[in-house]
C-alpha cells in the first residue's frame, strides 16, 4: 500500500496513476450528444473522500432527461451546462482514501449511493439524506459531483455514501442497489403495499418491473401491469401480474374491481397522461406513489381523488441508503431477482451507442450496464 498527498490531504492509495493522469468517461455535450472522452482524474478533495475505480456503471431512465437536455425544467440547480461527466450508478474498487475514512479499506468492492449526504448530521444518521444539514447531491448532473460513468469516481463522505458489496450480491445486483431497486422499493413503501391490497403499476420500464416483483412478494392480492409495449406486459405477466392495456384503462379496472378501483398505485413514467391515468385509478383511502420524474407538471388532479381521501406521494429522488438493510437480504435469499431486467451489457467506450439504443426504447431494451 502506497502513501501519498493530494491537494494537501494525506491519503492512502493502491492505484498506479498513469503519466498522463487522465481517465475515460462519458461526457455530456448537449442534446442527444454523449461522448466517451478523456478527462482529468478524479482526486481526493477532502479527508473523508474515497476514490473508486469503477467496475461497472448503469444508465438510468432519469439519465434520459439529461440526454434530452430537459432537466432545466425541474427548477433551480438543474440548469445544464456541457462538458461534464454523467451517470449516478456504480460499483467499483476503493483505490484511494482520505485519512478520515475509517470503515472502508483499499481494495474493498463497494456500491455507491446515487444520492449523497454528509453522513454525520442527525437527518443523515436517520437515513433522511434529503434533510442533510450540509445539503444533498447526486452524481453526474453537472452540479457538484462528477459522474459515475467513468473509470474513476470521487465519493464524498465515503464511509456513508459507499458500502462494501455484501456477500452473495453480484456486481450487477449492486448496480441496481445504487438506485433502481431502491427507488422501486421506496415507491412501494410510499404506495403502502401490504398483504391483501390491490396494486397497479403504470409504466413497465426496469424500475416499474422491479416494482411489480416487489409488490408480489409484499403480499399484494393482485397486481395490474400497465404499459403500451406488449413485450413488457408479457414480462410482468411472467412475474404473476395481470397485464392491462386499451383505450379506457380506468373503465377496464372499474369493471374488474366492481367499482372499488385500486388500493396502491405506482406511477413509473413521469408523463402528464400517465400521471392522470394513475390518479384516475385510485380507490377510497388509496395511495398513489409517483417516482416517474415529470418535467412539465401539467396534469390535473381529479376531484374524485379528494373525495376518496387518497394520498399522493412524490419521490423524484430516492434516499438510497435507507433501503439497503431491507433489500440486501431479499437479494441474498433470491426472493427478488432485479438483475433479470438487465438486457444490455457493453464496454464503457460503447456508452454513446448504449444511450442511443436506450433512448429509442428498442424492443427488448430495458436496463443497460457499462463495464470498465
Amino acid at each position: 500500500m502506497g502513501r501519498g498527498v493530494t491537494q494537501g490531504h494525506e491519503h492512502q492509495t493502491a492505484r498506479s496513476i498513469p503519466p498522463e493522469n487522465v481517465m475515460k468517461g462519458l461526457i455530456f455535450h448537449g442534446k442527444r450528444d454523449i461522448r466517451c472522452e478523456t478527462l482529468d482524474d478524479a482526486r481526493i478533495e477532502d479527508d473523508r473522500d474515497v476514490l473508486v475505480q469503477a467496475k461497472a456503471c448503469g444508465i438510468c431512465g432519469s439519465d434520459l432527461h439529461l440526454y434530452h437536455d430537459d432537466f432545466a425544467e425541474i427548477g433551480e440547480g438543474f440548469e445544464l451546462g456541457t462538458g461534464f461527466c454523467v451517470g449516478h450508478e456504480a460499483v467499483g474498487e476503493v483505490v484511494e482514501k482520505g485519512k478520515g475514512v475509517t470503515q472502508l479499506k483499499i481494495g474493498d468492492t463497494v456500491m455507491l449511493a446515487a444520492m449523497t449526504g454528509c453522513g454525520t448530521c442527525r437527518p443523515c444518521l436517520r437515513g433522511e439524506s434529503k434533510q442533510c444539514e450540509q445539503g444533498w447531491s447526486v452524481f453526474g448532473f453537472g452540479i457538484g459531483l462528477g459522474g459515475c460513468q467513468a473509470e474513476l469516481i470521487r465519493v464524498p463522505a465515503g464511509d456513508y455514501n459507499a458500502a462494501r458489496l455484501p456477500d452473495g450480491v453480484t456486481v450487477d445486483q449492486g448496480i441496481l442497489l445504487t438506485d433502481n431497486i431502491s427507488t422501486a422499493y421506496g415507491a412501494a413503501l410510499g404506495a403502502e403495499i401490504r398483504p391483501g391490497r390491490s396494486v397497479a403499476i403504470v409504466g413497465l420500464g426496469p424500475i416499474g418491473l422491479m416494482a411489480v416483483e416487489l409488490a408480489m412478494i409484499m403480499g399484494a392480492s393482485v397486481v395490474y401491469a400497465i404499459d403500451p409495449v406488449p413485450e413488457r406486459r408479457a414480462i410482468a405477466a411472467g412475474l404473476g401480474a395481470i397485464p392491462v392495456w386499451g383505450d379506457d384503462i380506468p373503465a377496464q379496472l372499474r369493471d374488474v374491481t366492481q367499482g372499488r378501483m385500486i388500493d396502491c398505485i405506482i406511477e413509473a413514467v413521469g408523463g402528464d397522461k400517465t400521471m392522470e391515468l394513475a390518479l384516475d385509478l385510485v380507490g377510497i383511502n388509496g395511495n398513489i406513489s409517483i417516482l416517474g420524474v415529470n418535467n412539465s407538471m401539467k396534469f390535473t388532479i381529479p376531484r374524485q381523488v379528494f373525495v376518496n381521501n387518497a394520498t399522493i406521494r412524490g419521490n423524484f429522488v430516492t434516499e438510497v441508503h435507507k433501503h439497503w438493510p431491507a433489500l440486501v437480504p431479499m437479494l441474498q435469499s433470491g426472493r427478488i431477482r432485479p438483475e433479470q431486467f438487465i438486457t444490455d451489457r457493453r464496454a464503457l467506450a460503447e456508452g454513446p451507442e448504449a444511450y442511443e439504443k436506450f433512448d429509442k426504447r428498442e424492443a427488448g431494451t430495458l436496463k443497460a450496464i457499462l463495464y470498465t
